[in-house]
């Protein structure tokens, strides 16, 4: 692997790079889990969203929100212009009645399937048993957007990122 890119810390990629896109609040820490397998290939960086340093919902201000969604629109669009976007779709793990479940997730994969659909974003979408709306989002991915592979597994959804992003024209 060349690099792994954490917020809020910016750094220029050269070739492909895949972006883990998916819950975190409420979810299992996927992100390093997924880093795990990529740090096993050579030739993509990856960036994660998730934090390194754990921030206290009191402590996260409104600086470091507009921080880490402009880090993330970043290395959303660099994913979509030479890469791939890895949806992973985790289980809830932990609820918190005062927020809907991965709904920031939601939204970017609706957006990630359109530009797939718009301008060929390379796009892989993995779907943990359990997690919510599963059966909808499957059928009208695999509808709309029959190219984006769907998978069952973290792994699988992992390989299937480091081939489209290895062997994919831009």
């Amino acid at each position: 692997m060349k690099l792994i890119l954490l917020p809020p810390e910016y750094y220029p990629v050269d070739g492909p790079l895949i972006f883990l896109a998916g819950p975190i609040q409420g979810a299992l820490d996927w992100q390093d889990q997924a880093i795990e397998f990529f740090v096993q290939h050579d030739g993509v960086s990856v960036a994660s969203p998730r934090r390194p340093d754990v921030i206290s919902p009191g402590e996260f201000t409104a600086d470091d929100y507009n921080a880490q969604v402009d880090w993330e629109h970043h290395y959303l669009e660099r994913a979509g212009r030479d890469g791939v976007i890895l949806f992973w779709l985790a289980a809830e793990a932990e609820h918190d009645c005062g927020r809907a479940y991965a709904q920031t997730t939601r939204f970017e994969l609706g957006e990630a399937v359109t530009l797939h659909r718009l301008r060929g974003v390379q796009v892989v979408v993995g779907i943990e048993p359990g997690f919510s709306n599963a059966r909808y989002l499957r059928r009208t991915i695999a509808k709309k957007a029959p190219f984006i592979p769907i998978r069952d597994t973290l792994e699988s959804a992992c390989a299937a990122a480091l081939d489209l992003a290895l062997h994919a024209q831009p």
